[in-house]
């Protein structure tokens, strides 16, 4: 009887420890992994940015012949810088690689830089009076940059386009005229930025630009007839610019990553 109830025992002993491991062991579940919001710089974008610029404009004589009121002879010249509001707009395509960023832009801008120089060869009152202006400005560039979260530090270069006019009058007698030239000069631009996602679309920035220029020939004989030589090398040896930039991307989802 002592050994049934002794059996009894620890069959109800094993019983219960069999149970109370059952109950301590819990299943293994894997922490779900942590997904952090990068911001998607990729796709088209469409914006405008305003800001200043200077023109360093340069124009040398290389022929005077028969013009009667042109005063400078060949291998004289001035330089003059000018400094004007620019802006316009802006057009591009973003590919984004992970942090790194690469696009296309395209730009076109408004500017009023300009000036006047009074040439005293002769020591008149007026005499060879030059105007200058460059009014707007084209650029096609390649950008490549580094995203770091909602920012975007970027250089950009390619090429550059600018439309330049030189002008001039005399009107000291005894000989008087006028005459001026409109030119495209064609060139190069480097610069570099920073852009902040506000939002998914909406991105501010502030950019510099440096471009120079070719030299050009420019005829100011004008109303001295068409047997008379006033020419000029010209060229806007550099334009600068500064600007804000506000621009809108279109499609910008969040990506994930992990």
């Amino acid at each position: 009887m002592k050994k049934l109830a002794f059996a009894a025992v620890a069959l109800i002993a094993s019983t219960f420890g069999a149970s109370a491991a059952d109950l301590a062991a819990r299943p293994y579940t894997k922490a779900p992994p942590v997904v952090a919001a990068v911001y998607n710089w990729g796709g088209f974008y469409i914006g405008g940015h305003v800001g200043g610029s200077w023109t360093n404009q340069e124009w040398v004589n290389t022929a005077n012949v028969g013009t009667g009121f042109g005063d400078l002879s060949p291998g004289q010249g001035f330089r003059q810088r000018g400094t004007g509001v620019f802006g316009g707009g802006h057009l591009g395509y973003n590919w984004q690689a992970g942090q790194f960023v690469f696009g296309l832009e395209g730009t076109i801008s408004g500017m009023d830089n300009s000036g006047t120089v009074l040439n005293t060869v002769f020591g008149a009152g007026r005499d060879d009076v030059f105007s200058w202006r460059s009014d707007w400005l084209a650029t096609v560039v390649g950008r490549a940059g580094i995203a770091v979260q909602n920012n975007l530090f970027y250089v950009r270069g390619g090429w550059a386009g600018v439309n330049n006019r030189l002008s001039v009058s005399d009107t000291v007698p005894a000989f008087v005229g006028n005459g001026s030239d409109t030119q495209w000069h064609n060139g190069w631009v480097v610069g570099a930025g920073w852009e902040y996602g506000i939002t998914a679309n909406w991105i501010v920035g502030l950019e510099y630009n440096y471009a120079a220029f070719e030299t050009k020939s420019y005829q100011l004989r004008g109303t001295a007839g068409p047997a008379a030589t006033y020419a000029f090398d010209v060229k806007p040896r550099d334009i600068q610019w500064a600007v804000v930039r506000l621009s809108y991307k279109f499609g910008a989802p969040v990506v994930a990553k992990y």
